[in-house]
């Protein structure tokens, strides 16, 4: 048994390999090869949409610029309004939302999904309503068939924010698939990597084009359509086709290096995760469920983290967690996904007031809540260890 006084568990560890870097060297070693996109960005964005089951993809330099460039596309296809929002996600989802002139509307999130309440969602919905932006929090499913049912029959786009829930499926589909957009984030910390970078999927085709164009400064000249790029020419004559500008728009371009590495990540996601989801059903089947949720909504999951709430708010127990876990070696984020309720950020309070006060189940596991790494490299005796430390507070 490993010595409880020194679990040494980092949230990631290893997720960059050997191969990847040897990927990189021969890539290098080319002559002259090229470094911002190209075809190895081409070659990824390919794969990609093969893997998650989608038509089309688009590598941006991070998951919060795939975030900044749904939106912008949003706001350009279907002009501003309100966007209905998870309180708990990450600070770029929110960001994207406000950047982009959209208000917010947020709703309180499923304790055992951690996602947006589907009811809640459905209550907010109203004319103004532009789309409804869902996070899949740490690897499980947000979505429900209510929730799918009522947006189609409302013509209310789904956006899914899938950057925290590679592989995780809901009844035996890929996220990622369902929304109108979904974005994707290769941070260092989650299933797999480019160091950074991000991915906006879609299967249509005017979204494809708008975002492709939204990437590189708003020029013309990246839409693959000729029917755009001619449209432009033909309605622009007084400017060099080579520089016509449709929108005021970003630099968010990836480079070749990143896509290498994707390439090389992609090729072991699955097993990966196969080994991911194993070790999140030994946590939770080990973990005492008195003390602590153990009943999440697993079916199709796929976690890069250990979700740990306190079944009950319970002060002295979180205080006894956290010093056992620093003690102890293992590297926590208290909050779960992006630090908690966002509504309690002074970013959002600026705007929103108080309203954080309105949403019981998030605040608890702002409070209550920690996630804790899991990735392929995680002995199980780890983590049998660490549920016993745990259980044993």
């Amino acid at each position: 048994m490993i010595a409880k006084q020194n679990l040494s568990l980092p949230l990631m560890k290893n997720n960059i390999t050997r191969a990847d870097l040897d990927a990189v060297i021969a890539y290098l070693s080319q002559d002259d090869p090229p470094l911002t996109h190209s075809k190895q960005t081409l070659a990824f964005e390919r794969e990609w949409s093969d893997w998650l089951g989608v038509k089309y993809s688009v590598f941006v330099n991070s998951g919060a610029s795939a975030n900044l460039l749904t939106m912008a596309a949003l706001r350009e296809i279907y002009g501003s309004g309100e966007i209905i929002v998870p309180p708990l996600t990450w600070v770029s989802d929110i960001a994207a939302v406000l950047q982009n002139g959209f208000k917010p509307v947020f709703t309180d999130i499923d304790r055992r999904t951690l996602g947006l309440d589907t009811s809640q969602v459905l209550t907010n919905i109203n004319p103004k309503t532009r789309a409804v932006f869902i996070t899949h929090i740490l690897g499980y499913n947000a979505l429900t068939q209510q929730l799918l049912d009522e947006l189609a029959r409302r013509n209310i786009p789904l956006v899914e924010d899938v950057c925290e829930s590679h592989g995780a499926a809901f009844n035996g589909r890929k996220l990622g698939t369902y929304g109108l957009i979904s974005n994707f984030s290769f941070y260092y910390a989650h299933h797999m990597s480019t160091i950074e970078g991000g991915m906006i999927c879609t299967n249509d085709r005017s979204v494809y084009e708008t975002v492709r164009m939204l990437r590189s400064h708003g020029m013309v000249r990246e839409a693959t359509s000729d029917e755009i790029r001619s449209e432009y020419i033909k309605n622009h004559p007084d400017l060099n086709p080579d520089f016509i500008f449709a929108f005021p728009a970003y630099n968010v371009r990836p480079n070749e290096i990143g896509a290498v590495i994707g390439r090389s990540q992609l090729k072991r996601l699955d097993e990966n995760n196969e080994i991911r989801r194993r070790n999140l059903e030994l946590f939770l089947s080990r973990l005492a469920p008195a003390r602590y949720q153990t009943d999440f909504a697993v079916e199709g999951s796929c976690n890069y983290a250990f979700t740990l709430v306190l079944k009950e708010p319970d002060p002295a127990l979180r205080d006894r967690v956290e010093l056992a876990l620093r003690n102890h070696g293992v590297e926590f984020r208290r909050g779960l996904s992006g630090g908690g309720n966002q509504l309690r950020q002074p970013y959002l309070k600026k705007i929103m007031g108080s309203e954080f006060e309105r949403h019981p189940n998030v605040n608890h596991v702002h409070f209550f809540g920690w996630y804790i790494g899991n990735y392929p490299g995680l002995e199980r005796e780890k983590i049998v260890a660490l549920c016993e430390l745990l259980n044993g507070l």
